[in-house]
């Protein structure tokens, strides 16, 4: 922690400020660009596509062999038997990446299977995860995290069992991507930030997806007249379904230990002058940072690494998933298990709607698909907002975070997934029925 009496302070505090509003407006500011309002990441990434729209298949494709290949080069997969599975999984995604660039099977090209993977996922997260890591650096490297951790301190760690400075990452998670949300926790994980318990109530407590696709969710179950109200519910439901799974198992079995060969940073307890604490800590982080090209690349290249490792699964797990809803019965025979829940909380078609949380687990878009938009607002409402709260999807989410250090078990991811939609249900019902 550096003193706020010494030499040169007022610099580097300049210094804090300048490079902690970089991050914060590229995040969280919106701007409205060609009659579209998003954050600036959002248009940074549509620009890339716009104007690199015939390479970015071949980057995804180039992506996609580095990430398959990783684990057969460096021995990785056959560390455990998740790894093996997934491992063999990236070269099924490597496949059909190859087949999607080149001439896809009429049952791959159909526009809800394949194009769907290969074009709102994969470039989307192809694009989104290794731009956005060149400026996370402006929120986790320079001092931000610190000082705003001091001041949510006794906040987060009473209800969601996380130091203050997750406070950044949660939000960011929340607003900005999963992916992104999930860089930023592994980040700040490897170097003693966070234990492995702290690490994983963030992973799957608040890294959800962004807030656009939030509104492609809204316009498909014709929300939009009622979007304040569903972006806030979804968040304030995520966030108290975060506080509830976090006091149960698994979660709360989740070893309290720091990453092994980090330097544990823990917060100390505060009593007095906090914004001077809070300032010293971060001019503490920004000083002893080893520089601002350092921490972009450093982040740049974490990014890309993680990005590799996603896109097959996604290509792999989520073409599994989807041709199961597609052309089997297994979600209708999963909507049984969730139809007491949706029929206790007197949800309108609770079979219905049980087939919709269920079929979530595949991928957080597919609940709209099931729901048109001529069924009760009620139902429309509660899908909505459960499919962002349940955080947990195969298609992306699931190899997201497998591809981090946070120790997270397949078998773990699914059932904090049941927990986080049967209790998402019992919260968001009641809410529906008061508000609409």
């Amino acid at each position: 922690m550096v003193p706020v009496g010494t030499p040169g302070v007022w610099k580097d505090a300049a210094k804090l400020i300048v490079l902690s509003l970089i991050g914060l407006v590229v995040f969280f500011v919106p701007v409205t660009m060609d009659g579209k309002s998003s954050i600036p990441l959002d248009h940074l990434v549509t620009l890339v596509r716009q104007y690199a729209g015939p390479v970015v298949p071949w980057l995804m494709l180039a992506l996609i062999v580095v990430g398959a290949a990783r684990p057969f080069v460096t021995g990785s997969w056959k560390q455990t038997p998740t790894k093996v599975v997934f491992s063999l999984l990236n070269v099924v995604g490597l496949i059909a990446a190859l087949l999607m660039v080149t001439r896809p099977p009429a049952w791959l090209a159909d526009p809800d299977i394949g194009p769907f993977l290969w074009k709102t996922l994969v470039q989307s997260v192809g694009l989104i995860v290794p731009i956005g890591a060149i400026f996370l650096g402006f929120l986790i490297g320079f001092g931000l995290m610190e000082f705003v951790g001091v001041f949510v301190r006794p906040v987060m760690r009473p209800i969601w069992r996380t130091p203050g400075r997750s406070a950044v990452d949660a939000v960011a998670s929340f607003v900005g991507s999963y992916s992104l949300g999930l860089l930023i926790t592994n980040r700040v994980y490897k170097s003693g930030g966070y234990t492995a318990r702290e690490a994983a109530i963030v992973a799957v407590g608040f890294s959800t997806v962004s807030v656009t696709f939030m509104v492609v969710v809204a316009k498909a179950l014709d929300l939009m007249d009622h979007w304040l109200m569903y972006f806030f519910v979804s968040f304030v439901v995520t966030f108290v379904v975060t506080a509830i799974t976090v006091r149960i198992p698994p979660l709360s079995r989740v070893p309290d230990e720091y990453c092994p060969g980090s330097v544990p940073t823990p917060e100390q307890k505060i009593t007095l002058n906090r914004f001077g604490v809070a300032l010293g800590q971060a001019l503490g982080t920004l000083r002893e940072g080893p520089g601002v090209v350092r921490v972009i690349w450093a982040n740049f290249k974490d990014g890309v690494l993680m990005t590799a490792s996603i896109l097959p699964s996604i290509m792999s797990v989520g073409l599994i998933g989807l041709l199961l809803a597609k052309h089997t019965p297994i979600f209708d025979w999963i909507a049984w298990i969730f139809y007491p829940i949706a029929w206790l909380v007197r949800l309108p078609e609770p079979l219905l709607a049980g087939k919709a949380v269920g079929v979530g687990l595949v991928e957080m878009f597919l609940p709209s698909a099931q729901v048109g938009a001529d069924e009760s607002i009620i139902l429309r409402f509660v899908v909505a907002v459960v499919s962002v709260s349940g955080i947990i999807f195969l298609s992306a989410m699931v190899p997201s975070i497998l591809a981090t250090e946070i120790p997270l078990k397949f078998w773990k991811l699914i059932v904090i997934w049941f927990e986080r939609v049967v209790i998402s249900l019992v919260i968001t019902t009641p809410i529906a029925y008061l508000l609409l």
